[in-house]
């Protein structure tokens, strides 16, 4: 790949464990692109100068990621469907002198199971646990999809209840012990939590209520196979880990960037799943 040409970022604090600079550097090398993504560091004190002055730096745009998803959603001046129904910007680029955010969690989030479980776009109710940032993305693609009934748990009720009224109607908010009455005619079932994430213990919840043609998908892919993902397994469900959605939330912003729409291929997967193992 040649020196110079276009610059992108992710800009995160701390940023250093994030894989999206191995994810666009290997696209930059495999269409032969002159450019480069980088991790930036940003406090988030330092975030709106460093928004402000990025052009200055010779970047075109760039990612955010934790914990300035909703701070970046405050400082852009323009913003696309998915970041105000979501509330948080994960993507950003300058349009006519003005910065612009976007947010392509959600559509990664229905990449990855159209790539893994076409069907699940047929399923007529899902329950999505937890209520955060990462709920809301999936809220919006589960009703960009058409799916009517979404039923949102969570620990802290309030938050389900709220989260469910950013959106159009069909979407509902429920204590946690209300979960096992929400599974029998649940087709999907999608956790947003940090549930089993690095492997920690967690209390999986109990998935025998689940009709044998749910599909059971998890966010987190730090392990591949979170407990969630494994109880579902066992039961012998459909289940899709969260490393899809990272990879192909990624498309859309390369493609802004640098003028090339990528395809998420097994070798890419590959890369990352050793980077993976390598750092467990």
């Amino acid at each position: 790949m040649a020196e110079g040409g276009r610059k992108a970022f992710v800009c995160g604090h701390p940023v250093a464990h994030s894989r999206s600079p191995m994810i666009h550097s290997h696209w930059l090398q495999q269409f032969g692109v002159a450019g480069s993504y980088t991790a930036q560091d940003v406090a988030p004190g330092y975030l709106p100068n460093f928004l402000a002055s990025f052009p200055e730096r010779g970047f075109v745009g760039g990612n955010v990621t934790i914990p300035h998803k909703e701070a970046a959603f405050a400082l852009v001046a323009q913003r696309d469907e998915a970041a105000e129904l979501i509330g948080a910007v994960n993507t950003l680029w300058r349009q006519e002198g003005a910065l612009h955010g976007g947010n392509t969690d959600a559509y990664g989030f229905a990449a990855n199971l159209d790539e893994k479980v076409s069907c699940w776009a047929k399923s007529r109710s899902a329950v999505v646990l937890g209520a955060g940032g990462a709920a809301r993305a999936v809220v919006f693609a589960l009703q960009q999809r058409g799916i009517a009934d979404v039923r949102i748990v969570n620990r802290t009720v309030e938050r389900a209840r709220d989260l469910s009224y950013r959106f159009r109607g069909g979407v509902t908010g429920h204590p946690w012990d209300a979960l096992a009455d929400l599974l029998p005619d649940a087709d999907l079932l999608v956790n947003t939590t940090s549930l089993g994430m690095h492997g920690e213990d967690a209390t999986v919840p109990n998935l025998e209520n689940l009709p044998e043609h749910a599909i059971v998908t998890d966010i987190v892919y730090v392990p591949l196979q979170t407990p969630l993902l494994a109880a579902a397994a066992a039961r012998g469900l459909k289940t899709v880990d969260g490393l899809g959605m990272l990879l192909h939330q990624a498309v859309p912003g390369f493609e802004r960037w640098f003028g090339i729409r990528p395809t998420v291929m097994p070798e890419l997967r590959s890369i990352i799943v050793a980077d993976l193992e390598t750092r467990a």
